[in-house]
C-alpha cells in the first residue's frame, strides 16, 4: 500500500462501521480520525498550538467533553458554518501529511481531489442494526438510529450538496450484515490494494 493511501468510512448508524474504521487504521498502522479528534481539533486550531500538538490533544480528550457536531448541523447557524470549514482545513493537513482513514465528517466529499483516496459507504440490514444497538448503543431503537442517520444526510447534503449514500459518491459500499467486521476491513484493504496495483 501506498505511503499516502487515504481512505474515508461513511456509514450508516448501527452499522459496524466506526469499529471497521478502526481495524483499518490498526492494520495500516495509522491513526483513525473521528468526529471527536477532528471537531476537537478544529475547536483549537487557532490557540497557537502545533499541529501535531492540536491532534495529540483532540485523541486525549474524552468522548462526553463537548455535544455531537451532528445535532447542531440542523440549526444551520454561522458558527457551525465556521466549524466545518475549519474540520476542512484540519482533515486536509492530514491528508497531506502521509496516509490516514477518516471516519465521517464529509472526508470524502473534502479529500476528493487528494491522491490515493479511496471511498467507502457501510451499511447493514435492521436486524442487524438493532441487533447491535441492544448491546453497543443503549438498546436504542431502529427509529433512533434513522434519526442520526438524517442528521447525517442533513449535515452532508449542507455542506457538499451531494446525496449522503449516493454510491456515486464512492468506491464501494458494503453490506455488513454477513459478514465479521474484520473480513470486511479485509476487504476494503484488498481493493485498495489491487486499484494501486493496477495504476503502477
Amino acid at each position: 500500500m501506498n505511503d499516502n493511501t487515504i481512505i474515508t468510512i461513511t456509514r450508516q448508524y448501527g452499522s459496524g462501521g466506526k469499529e471497521i474504521a478502526n481495524i483499518i487504521a490498526e492494520k495500516m498502522g495509522v491513526k483513525c480520525y473521528d468526529r471527536k479528534v477532528v471537531t476537537k481539533a478544529a475547536e483549537n486550531i487557532n490557540n497557537g498550538d502545533s499541529f501535531d500538538q492540536l491532534i495529540s490533544n483532540a485523541y486525549d480528550t474524552p468522548d462526553d467533553f463537548f455535544s455531537t457536531i451532528a445535532s447542531l448541523a440542523s440549526q444551520g447557524t454561522p458558527i457551525q458554518n465556521q466549524m466545518y470549514r475549519e474540520q476542512a482545513k484540519i482533515i486536509l493537513q492530514i491528508a497531506q501529511k502521509g496516509s490516514a482513514v477518516f471516519l465521517g465528517r464529509c472526508a470524502d466529499y473534502i479529500l476528493r481531489n487528494q491522491p490515493n483516496t479511496y471511498s467507502f459507504f457501510i451499511y447493514a440490514n435492521d436486524d442487524f442494526r438493532i441487533n447491535r444497538a441492544k448491546t453497543r448503543y443503549n438498546n436504542c431503537s431502529l427509529k433512533d438510529l434513522e434519526k442520526v442517520d438524517k442528521q447525517r444526510k442533513r449535515y452532508y447534503a449542507y455542506y457538499t450538496g451531494q446525496v449522503w449514500g449516493d454510491y456515486q459518491n464512492y468506491d464501494m459500499m458494503i453490506n455488513s450484515s454477513e459478514l465479521p467486521l474484520d473480513i470486511v476491513a479485509d476487504m476494503i484493504i484488498g481493493y485498495v490494494n489491487i486499484r494501486q496495483d493496477k495504476d503502477l
